[in-house]
């Protein structure tokens, strides 16, 4: 056995499925390994930083750690994106590169580039491994890491010669134990009960969910607590799948570009009980008007996140489940909060029917959102690009009890198809639709390939406007003086390249067609693509 192969034994320990990769010549010897290991799938993307997103939706919905593996030099640094979206969303990815010679490192050889120091600063850890024995050991401590305490992404380099050289004995431990490393699970009782006790005393409280609930595996324990304490409950970007839309106690999204409903929520609520979100500034624009105006409790498996950017009343470090589990246990007296639910409830019904603006030769993104999700399954899932189209869909689309996943900390455009892929790869029977605007989509484009490959039934909603469509609409406000090197003049016929890689096309430019045409693309066997003409001043706050 040499190092390829003790690599790619190891990941088949780790129960490993599939690898979403691009080879080169410094990761041969592990792709060479991999022909022999049937039970890993793969696909070949067509850029690298595709890999980390196909990884990341992967990861998303299946539980696992997403693995990617790509070869030096290009390969690595294109994937340096894929790594940092990931991190800023803790999503847990195993991420396998290729490097030159050990004897040769440091000479700035062909296709050498330091990967490990140039990702440091947005990854969970990595390694630079120089001895072939070492890979299972690395291998299990990085998929450990990757996944437990705030999971995120971890590298691993692995000189050719390394992969090449013979192993003299593998040994899989069964176990991890890292010094150093000892993530906290349990929530401290003494705070514990601090918290129960603030909330029996309030008369306007208010939960607010993020991402860290999903990857906890707690939506249900957040579900208890809501409904056993009447509590209303608003949702950062992450966390907006938490519940349905229809759901009495869901406000909607907090933030600059959040829902009317929950922002007044929070500028009203006398307790805020942050349960897995980082309290970052597209969610909490003022952190110290919310802090002198209410009590905060924060829960949050990161201690480094508590306190930075907001002081909580009451910190709970720890795992979310864990942590609401334990409170649940415990016993809350529900608060006596009927009259604040009801104002918050009059404010959410207003939001939810409010009259959508429509231009003739154009649709509005909003009323394309809401007929969409009327229409999906109750456990679809829609990837959302980055841009206007991620906002219209976050306030707009109906959630049921599916997922949406977008990139909410690094905001990098081209994520939603890629991350579509991946969703299909860990789950191919589950509906599956990627909402992005014309810009993003050119920069993932070429990854329909990797959809046609496969014969995937993905569906691609694309909003036209033949513009950067937020920053036009931020260009368009003091202090700038109009929109400058947003449009997208040059971009191809969307159709005719939909036609190139044999995916059926449906074109939408007035919103009396708009039923039959969702009707159409979401029955389609196969993939889709829905172009959907937006007018390029539509802003997100019409």
């Amino acid at each position: 056995m040499n190092g390829a192969q003790a690599l790619i034994e190891s990941l088949k320990r780790e129960g490993v499925s599939h690898i979403f990769g691009y080879a080169g010549a410094t990761i041969c010897p592990a792709v060479d390994a991999l022909k022999d290991a049937p039970e890993i799938g793969y696909t070949l993307v067509r850029t690298e930083q595709n890999a980390g997103h196909m990884a990341s939706g992967y990861a998303r919905v299946s539980g696992k750690a997403g693995v990617c593996m790509v070869t030096s030099g290009p390969g690595a640094t294109n994937l340096i994106t894929g790594i940092a979206t990931a991190y800023m969303d803790s999503i847990p990815m195993v991420a396998i590169t290729g490097q030159v010679p050990s004897h040769l490192l440091g000479r700035d050889i062909f296709q050498e580039v330091d990967i490990t120091g140039a990702v440091a600063p947005f990854s969970k850890h990595s390694y630079l491994v120089k001895d072939p024995g070492q890979l299972p050991r690395v291998v299990r401590e990085a998929f450990h890491i990757a996944s437990t305490g705030r999971p995120g992404p971890v590298l691993i380099d692995i000189p050719i010669d390394v992969q090449e050289q013979a192993v003299k004995s593998f040994d899989w431990p069964e176990e991890v134990n890292i010094r150093g490393y000892k993530p906290s699970v349990k929530g401290n009782d003494l705070q514990i009960k601090r918290v129960v006790e603030a909330i029996g005393k309030a008369k306007q409280p208010i939960i607010c969910a993020g991402g860290g609930v999903w990857l906890a595996g707690a939506q249900e324990e957040l579900l208890e607590l809501a409904e056993g304490t009447g509590i209303p409950v608003v949702k950062t970007m992450m966390g907006i799948s938490l519940m349905p839309t229809k759901h009495p106690l869901n406000m909607g999204m907090i933030g600059a570009h959040g829902n009317h409903c929950a922002n007044k929520a929070l500028a009203k609520s006398d307790l805020l009980i942050m349960v897995g979100t980082r309290a970052a500034d597209r969610a909490i624009v003022q952190p110290d008007e919310i802090q002198r105006r209410m009590a905060t409790i924060h829960i949050d498996v990161d201690p480094a996140e508590i306190g930075k950017n907001m002081q909580a009343a009451v910190p709970l470090v720890g795992n979310v489940k864990v942590i609401l589990r334990q409170m649940l246990d415990l016993g809350i007296s529900a608060p006596d909060c009927s009259q604040w639910r009801a104002m918050l409830a009059d404010y959410r019904r207003a939001e939810l029917n409010r009259p959508f603006p429509s231009r003739p030769g154009s649709v509005f993104p909003g009323t394309v959102m809401r007929k969409l999700g009327e229409r999906l399954d109750d456990d679809a899932v829609v990837c959302a690009d980055v841009g206007q189209n991620q906002i219209f869909t976050c306030k707009y689309l109906p959630q049921k009890h599916g997922r949406l996943l977008t990139s909410g900390g690094l905001g990098t455009m081209g994520y939603a198809l890629p991350a579509g892929v991946g969703v299909k790869v860990a789950q191919p029977n589950r509906q599956t639709v990627v909402v992005c605007g014309d810009g993003s989509f050119q920069m993932a484009m070429n990854e329909l390939a990797a959809v046609k490959c496969a014969g995937m039934d993905l569906k691609i909603l694309l909003f036209r406007n033949n513009t950067l469509g937020l920053v036009h609409q931020i260009q368009s406000r003091p202090p700038y003086h109009g929109p400058f090197g947003v449009a997208l003049d040059g971009s191809p016929d969307f159709e005719t390249i939909a036609a190139a890689y044999g995916v059926p096309c449906i074109s939408v430019s007035e919103e009396i067609q708009l039923d039959g045409a969702i009707d159409r693309f979401l029955s389609e066997p196969g993939p889709c693509l829905m172009i959907c003409q937006v007018h390029p001043d539509v802003s997100t706050t019409d």
